[in-house]
């Protein structure tokens, strides 16, 4: 890896941040960019801060911070007369609940297409996050390519971006350019995404405050749950790897029931489940990443199993200071 220049978009994101501070673990040599939308205060229709970067995500990190708006062409332009090797866009809305249609294929997908062609015009390679919510409510093992059906605008705006990357990649065969469709990533920097966060925080919260835990009738959805560092690897892989769009998951699914069955394993503690009705019907129901393609086109090869990674992740979560979880429930 011969690169002087790195940006990372939402970098003071759950998993912009993870990579920024991987990136400088190992290659301490090169120059970090943050660009962010960070958190202005301002909330949005369900409730939910309308931005989560922060910069408590980055303390430490040795960057150059950059405050912008994907969804602000201005801001775009100027980032850009920069030059970069490497892009890794984290940067979205990715609250699952916005309804607003406009905004978010404005700030996921429209924004996209600059950095294509930033990347057409610079040679720069691109890495970008894209989503197991392209699949929606479609059978798993979900494999690229495959029941691409969205059921939110979520879904449909990172489903566009895949199809932008799968045009550009067709005809462009030296664009270096790979979309990582992640699953349910949990794990440490996430507690600002507050009530947006993995259910693993949230569960885990519940239980050492001694609270009620609530599951959507009967727990039995499944979920890929995929660890933080797992997603930084792949990132970090995606660097010499093929273009294209790949899975990044743990490649099992997991009940609700079975996260909290290990969670109260990790705490010593039997825990009691409230079960009730799902009020959304978009909701996905069981996902789990094909990960063939992934691991001939990136060399990725996830290290942690769930109970790994809740076992790791709780140590961390009993340490959290009256301070982040005053945040968490802002």
């Amino acid at each position: 890896m011969k690169t002087k220049k790195i940006l990372i978009t939402g970098g003071a994101g759950f998993i912009g941040s993870n990579i920024a501070f991987e990136i400088q673990k190992r290659f301490p040599e090169y120059k970090i960019v943050i660009f962010d939308k960070f958190n202005n205060r301002q909330r949005r229709e369900n409730g939910n801060f309308m931005f989560f970067g922060d910069y408590k995500n980055i303390l430490g990190l040795k960057a150059e911070i950059i405050s912008g708006d994907l969804a602000v062409e201005s801001d775009l332009n100027s980032l850009l007369k920069d030059k970069f090797e490497i892009i890794f866009h984290q940067g979205a809305i990715s609250d699952t609940t916005v309804l607003n249609q406009e905004e978010v294929l404005k700030t996921n997908t429209i924004s996209f297409h600059y950095l294509v062609n930033y990347c057409l015009v610079t040679g720069c390679k691109l890495i970008y996050a894209s989503s197991a919510g392209t699949y929606g409510n479609t059978s798993s093992p979900n494999k690229v390519g495959v029941g691409e059906i969205p059921e939110n605008i979520y879904g449909y705006s990172k489903l566009q971006m895949d199809e932008i990357a799968r045009s550009c990649i067709n005809h462009n065969r030296d664009l270096h350019i790979i979309g990582l469709r992640y699953f349910n990533v949990y794990g440490p920097g996430e507690v600002y995404k507050r009530k947006t966060s993995s259910m693993i925080l949230q569960l885990a919260k519940n239980v050492i405050d001694k609270k009620p835990l609530r599951l959507f009738k009967f727990g039995d959805q499944c979920r890929d749950f995929v660890y933080i560092k797992d997603v930084v690897e792949a990132n970090i892989q995606a660097i010499n790897g093929q273009s294209g769009i790949y899975n990044v998951g743990s490649g099992k699914n997991r009940s609700f029931n079975e996260v909290v069955s290990i969670l109260g394993a990790i705490l010593g503690q039997k825990i009691q489940v409230e079960y009730f009705d799902n009020p959304f019907s978009f909701y996905q129901n069981n996902t789990c990443a094909d990960l063939s393609e992934t691991i001939n086109g990136i060399g990725y090869n996830p290290k942690y199993t769930l109970e790994m990674g809740m076992s790791e992740y709780i140590k961390e979560i009993q340490e959290y200071s009256d301070i982040k979880w005053k945040s968490f429930n802002e």
